[in-house]
């Protein structure tokens, strides 16, 4: 693995720690040459006694959940591509946030989820 060429230096690290340790090295020196905590290396290993080689792997990390369906999507742009509101020769992000949930569209919706919606249909009343 090490020879591999291509690892993520977090995995190289815990690799590397591994066998050092498998060499009958003491955490202290581990550590120092690694430059990892002793408390890390306590950790790596007993991860590696329950699971194995998977231990050196980062577990996948989903992110935040997607707040908005393509239809509230489809709603935003429909919404900016419109005439804007009495008073304004223009859409704001703003206006575009408070009209969805004035809409019930939208629970909540901040301005800047407005334009990354937007940019990312890269949409444009033109």
């Amino acid at each position: 693995m090490l020879r591999k060429g291509s690892l993520k230096s977090k995995t190289y690290k815990r690799i590397s720690s591994l066998l050092a340790l498998d060499e009958g090295l003491t955490y202290e020196s581990v550590s120092k040459r690694i430059n990892l905590s002793t408390r890390t290396l306590e950790r790596l290993v007993k991860r590696y006694a329950t699971h194995s080689l998977a231990c050196i792997y980062d577990k996948s990390r989903p992110g935040r959940p997607v707040q908005f369906d393509q239809s509230s999507e489809d709603q935003i742009v429909l919404l900016s591509c419109s005439d804007a509101p009495q008073g304004y020769s223009q859409w704001s992000l703003r206006l575009l946030a408070d009209k969805m949930i004035e809409l019930g569209h939208s629970d909540e919706i901040s301005h800047t989820q407005v334009a990354k919606v937007l940019k990312k249909r890269k949409s444009s009343p033109i």
